[in-house]
Parts: C-alpha cells; structure tokens; sequence
C-alpha cells in the first residue's frame, strides 16, 4: 500500500526526473548534428557513472552496494534500456526535441496495461481519462510533423516509436527491480552496459570532438545521471500508473528548449497539445492523491 507521504514523493521526484531527462534530450540533440549515435551513448553512459558513483557514496552503498543476487535482471533492463536509449536519441538526431518528447510520451500509454497485468496495479476511470487527453495531446503536437515530415522526419518518428514500445517494458522491470534493488546499483549497470555497447560502435567510425560538441555530451551524461536515479527513486515510491501521465510535463520544457536554444517553436495545434498535456497532469494529481486517501483509510 503507497502512504500519502510516499506518493507526493514519487509525484515530485517524477516532476524533477521529467525536467531533468528533457534537458538532457536537448543536450543529445545539440550533439546528434554531428556525433554518431554510438558515440553519444558512450559519452552519456560513461560521465554518467560519476554522479552514480557519487550518490552511492552519499548514501554509504559504494562499492558494496554493487553487489546483487540478480544479475540476469540487470542484464535484462540494461540491454532493453540501452536500445530505448540508442532509439531515443536516433529520433533526437532527426526531430525537435518537442517531437522527439512527445513520441517518447507514448510509452507511459503503453505502460498502463503491463503495469495492470505484472504489477497488479489498480487504474482509476480518472488515470485512464488522463491519460487519454494526454495522448491526444501528444498527438497534437505531432500534426505538423506528419503533414510535413521533411528529410529524415520518418525515421525519427519510427524510431521514437520504437523507444516508446521498449521503454514501456523497461520501466515497469524497473519498478519490478526496486523491490529488492537499490535505484543506484540499477543505475549503475545500466550506464555500463550502455557505454560497452557504445563503445562497441568505435570501428564503424567516431567523429573528433570540439569543445562546444564535448560540452554537449558531458552535460548530457552528468544530467542523465542524476535524472536516471531520480526516475528510479521515483517508481520506488509510488505505482508506475500513477507517476505516467507526470511525464508529459517534461514536454513544457521541450517546448522552451526548442525556443531558446534552437530557436524553434509549435504553431496553435502544438499549443493546444501542450494544454491538453498539462491539464491531464493535473487531473491525475488530484485522482492519485484521492486514492492514496482512499487506500489509507
């Protein structure tokens, strides 16, 4: 049974991680103009082990806390999340980041029946109804990418299609996972995995990095970082249902990425999506604050 406490927790460490993998979203598309996907994931992965790392000094867990009895799930979520990641940032390299957002904001659509059937969780008519105009939202905001896909639009959108599908499984392993893992030892050897899988695409051809690409890839793998085990720290605390539809505000910061550092911006029909999105968020913070009343009771 989630507390009330231990909702609202989820709910705020769900807002920071939307914010903070947006930011990093933008990070890999200011890198993707001229950095080989590989190479991006490596960069990402590998910086990102030192907030990891960190965060499990903090809390007295290095190095013993890398320790686990399952390292078959590791394996598991780390290569499924080390797809997600190649495939989000391929759609990064062809879309705005706003478009490339909103594709990923299917996945929490698609995390509710896996969430219902492995996880057992309840969904209220409130969550569904949410989630649907957030949906709507999302395709919204999509209208004029479809109308006028332009070069490279249709493989950015399939392959954020094909992140939305993965990242749905590998979020509920994930909340699967935190009932006997800690979220920085998962963390850990996903950003591993992630950076030998990377690494591995050396031979087909790296580019040289000047200062302003290199500080692209550094942000974005110190953001990503800490963005990972606040995600973590979040499905720990409360049911994934509940915490889905929180990831559409991360679209709010897409948008303004876009506007001040690539200078792009939606017309009306993306405005409105953005309406739609953030008012589902709000409907869902009043539903799932009732039932963790209800269910308290």
């Amino acid at each position: 049974m989630t507390s009330r406490k231990d909702f609202l927790q989820g709910v705020g460490l769900r807002l920071l991680a939307a914010f903070l993998m947006t930011a990093m979203s933008a990070a890999v598309h200011g890198a993707a103009e001229t950095v080989p996907i590989g190479q991006i994931m490596f960069w990402r992965s590998a910086v990102a082990l030192v907030p990891i790392c960190l965060y499990m000094m903090w809390l007295g867990d290095f190095p013993h806390g890398l320790r686990t009895d399952r390292p078959g799930l590791h394996i598991t979520r780390s290569v499924f999340g080390a797809f997600s990641m190649a495939m989000s940032f391929l759609s990064l390299a062809y879309l705005p980041v706003a478009n490339a957002q909103a594709l990923a904001y299917l996945a929490p659509v698609l995390v509710l029946p896996l969430a219902a059937l492995m996880l057992k969780e309840r969904l209220s008519n409130a969550i569904f109804i949410a989630i649907a105009l957030g949906f709507g939202g999302v395709l919204l905001l999509l209208w004029d990418a479809f109308e006028r896909p332009g070069d490279g639009a249709l493989i950015g959108v399939a392959a954020g299609l094909a992140y939305a599908v993965t990242m749905a499984f590998v979020r509920v392993h994930t909340k699967m996972m935190t009932l006997t893992e800690s979220s920085s030892t998962i963390a850990f050897y996903f950003a591993v995995v992630s950076a030998v899988i990377g690494l591995a695409t050396l031979p087909l051809g790296w580019v040289a990095l000047n200062a302003a690409v290199l500080g692209w890839l550094v942000l974005a793998g110190v953001i990503g970082g800490v963005g990972h085990i606040v995600a973590n720290e979040a499905v720990a605390r409360a049911p994934v249902s509940a915490l889905a539809p929180f990831d559409f505000t991360g679209l709010i910061w897409a948008l303004g990425f876009d506007l001040i550092l690539f200078s792009v911006f939606p017309g009306v029909t993306g405005l409105l999506g953005v309406f739609a999105i953030t008012f589902a968020a709000l409907v869902v913070t009043f539903a799932g604050s009732r039932a963790v009343r209800d269910q308290s009771k």
